[in-house]
């Protein structure tokens, strides 16, 4: 197997008046009433960017990311265990450089993780509760965990002597595969 995947393609975009403004004012607290010089690099902001957009962002918008992938026959002979070393270190980057977390159901999480009663405030202004982010770690962990085994253990069997235990390490394992498959769409950074 050779896998190449290159960055996504990214549209050229004019700033100039937006890094002013955000050097003056800080990124959230922009004056209502332009100065003079705010204007004038608002337009010359806005030019720039309608050139861009009408030259070479017509380029960048129906640009593709680049894929070279080549699957030679015994990848695919137990597709599992060459899936796991790829995707850990995947999961794991992901774990380390999120800036979000998205919506866990509370039945996949422990008693502990799950949130509690919401106010009708917290409702109406789309808070998330206290364990919302806490939720998202304990299902990366769980995927990880699940990966990890594949990628870097011994099958589960050989690692335990009591059946019971083997039992329960193979249901976290297979926790994790399961929560790979639920959230397969969440996994964004």
């Amino acid at each position: 197997m050779k896998v190449r995947i290159g960055k996504y393609p990214s549209r050229w975009v004019c700033r100039i008046h937006t890094r002013y403004m955000d050097k003056k004012y800080g990124y959230v607290d922009w004056a209502t009433e332009y100065s003079l010089v705010e204007k004038i690099l608002e337009k010359i902001e806005d030019c720039v960017q309608w050139f861009y957009d009408y030259t070479v962002n017509l380029y960048y918008d129906h640009a593709k990311q680049t894929e070279k992938i080549r699957i030679d026959p015994w990848d695919t002979w137990s597709m599992d265990h060459t899936l796991a070393p790829i995707i850990l270190p995947m999961l794991q980057q992901l774990k380390e450089t999120k800036h979000g977390a998205p919506y866990v159901d509370p039945k996949d999480v422990p008693i502990e993780l799950r949130p509690k009663k919401q106010t009708k405030k917290q409702k109406d202004m789309g808070e998330t509760d206290d364990t919302h982010f806490e939720r998202w770690d304990w299902v990366m962990d769980e995927m990880i965990y699940a990966f990890d085994c594949k990628a870097n253990k011994d099958d589960v069997w050989m690692r335990f002597e009591e059946a019971d235990e083997v039992r329960k390490e193979q249901e976290r394992i297979s926790n994790g595969f399961r929560l790979f498959g639920k959230y397969y769409e969440s996994l964004w950074d």
